[in-house]
């Protein structure tokens, strides 16, 4: 019997070590993937830290009267657990599958191969100046301003129909004698035209020049789209200036809450009736919202700083719908126009039942 004992408390010990051997060797061993959580929120309608760790308005307005402001229009982010140099253990994959709040997600979807974390944050930064470049012109177009948009050539691609047609820092004025002022609208009248040549007007050193060039057909996954081969950029006169100070965060998807927070500054009365939003997305200067990522770990985000209502792009429903957190109502938008209306019905305390949702 105390034989048997022995042998038992003796394979016991050893499952005991092996086991935390396990344990160990999982903790340190390098894994393919990182974790997304929420990461802070911000209100547009509040206060940032600059670079010397001052508090300054989020958004500031020169040249136009503003007005006071109410409640908040939360953006929110999401913060990465882990990159190439350090991925998380396999034990703190574990904790994060069982969090509702966190993600998951393989490494090379945020930290591509090739790319260093400081190119990767590089990236981001550009994108976040773009955001705020394209939410300015979304709001002041919004509310009736002539944002002064010009459409810019950045480059001319070797052996394509614009090399040697276009040059750099071109000024698209027009395609066929209808004027253009974006480079949306530029590209889907190239489609429109379905492979034949076009006319453009250009300003060139301030000197208007005509010019003619046939799209080039390409096909890519089983779709045909036309293109002249040229990089395009916009640029903008903004009749205001309109500073966004927000630090230490990159990447585009906060365009929408900018967008809405420029426009309730700009506007008497509480756009969002001093109640707590949050939102998400990416904008276009034509006011288009549309996708990001990260939208379940935002969600949770938004509802531990307290907003009842989020707004979140419709293309993001699929990824919402049985990852709404209790006590946030969700609300779907696919341009400016419909989440200032969502605002109005919010802070109105109209049917909010009755607005788009995800679902």
């Amino acid at each position: 019997m105390d034989r048997t004992r022995s042998v038992k408390l003796g394979l016991g010990v050893w499952s005991l070590i092996i086991a935390l051997i396990a344990l160990v060797v999982l903790t340190f061993l390098p894994t393919p993937y990182v974790i997304q959580r929420p990461g802070p929120v911000y209100n547009t309608l509040g206060t940032a830290a600059d670079k010397d760790g001052e508090q300054v308005p989020l958004i500031a307005v020169d040249g136009a009267e503003t007005y006071e402001t109410a409640g908040s229009l939360d953006l929110t982010t999401v913060q990465v657990v882990g990159n190439r140099q350090r991925t998380p253990s396999w034990f703190e994959l574990a904790l994060a599958w069982t969090d509702s709040s966190k993600a998951v997600v393989p490494l090379d979807s945020v930290f591509p191969e090739g790319v260093t974390t400081e190119e990767r944050d590089a990236q981001n930064a550009t994108l976040m100046v773009d955001s705020q470049h394209e939410a300015t012109a979304a709001a002041l177009s919004e509310l009736g301003y002539d944002t002064g948009a010009q459409v810019a050539v950045v480059e001319a691609v070797e052996g394509t129909p614009a090399d040697g047609v276009l040059e750099t820092d071109d000024v698209i004025t027009a395609i066929d004698g209808t004027a253009v002022d974006s480079a949306t609208q530029l590209r889907e009248k190239i489609q429109d035209a379905e492979g034949s040549a076009v006319e453009l007007t250009v300003l060139r050193g301030g000197e208007e020049k005509t010019v003619e060039i046939t799209p080039e057909e390409r096909t890519a996954e089983g779709k045909t789209t036309w293109v002249v081969g040229v990089t395009l950029r916009t640029d903008y006169d903004f009749p205001i200036d309109v500073t966004i100070q927000l630090d230490n965060v990159g990447g585009p998807s906060a365009g929408m809450m900018f967008a809405l927070g420029i426009i309730d500054t700009l506007t008497p009365g509480e756009l969002n009736g001093g109640k707590d939003v949050a939102g998400t997305g990416t904008i276009a200067a034509d006011g288009t919202v549309g996708p990001i990522g990260g939208i379940r770990q935002k969600l949770y985000g938004a509802r531990d700083a307290g907003a009842d209502y989020f707004l979140a792009p419709e293309s993001n429903c699929d990824d919402v719908v049985g990852h709404i957190p209790a006590g946030l109502t969700v609300i779907s938008t696919s341009t400016l126009e419909e989440s200032v209306h969502a605002l109005e019905v919010i802070a109105d305390g109209g049917d909010v039942s009755a607005l788009p949702t995800c679902g």
